[in-house]
């Protein structure tokens, strides 16, 4: 028999991380991939992120689209590279 209550969400507070460089393109994790179809294009997809804090770098607000492509292929390797280019971009100027 339901009381109508619905169960509490408790929030765990959590300690953030303080900004920390990377020093290495081993301490970034980058994730490319495609969407899309060959009627629509295919458009790279991409998340960097740096692990030593967590921090998302890509996307980001205003980020442009990463395409159109004619391929799958075209797509995810336009994605790699603009995620290598972040993470050069970010060890040598990081981003607190």
């Amino acid at each position: 028999m339901s009381t109508g209550k619905r169960p509490k969400l408790v929030l765990y507070p959590t300690k953030p991380m303080p900004p920390t460089p990377g020093l290495s393109e081993c301490d970034f994790a980058i994730y490319a991939s495609y969407r899309g179809t060959r009627a629509s294009g295919f458009y790279g997809t991409l998340k960097v992120v740096r692990k030593t804090d967590a921090k998302l770098l890509f996307p980001f607000d205003g980020a442009l689209p990463i395409g159109p492509y004619a391929s799958k292929d075209e797509a995810t390797s336009a994605a790699q590279q603009i995620g290598h280019r972040i993470v050069e971009g970010d060890l040598t100027n990081p981003e607190l």
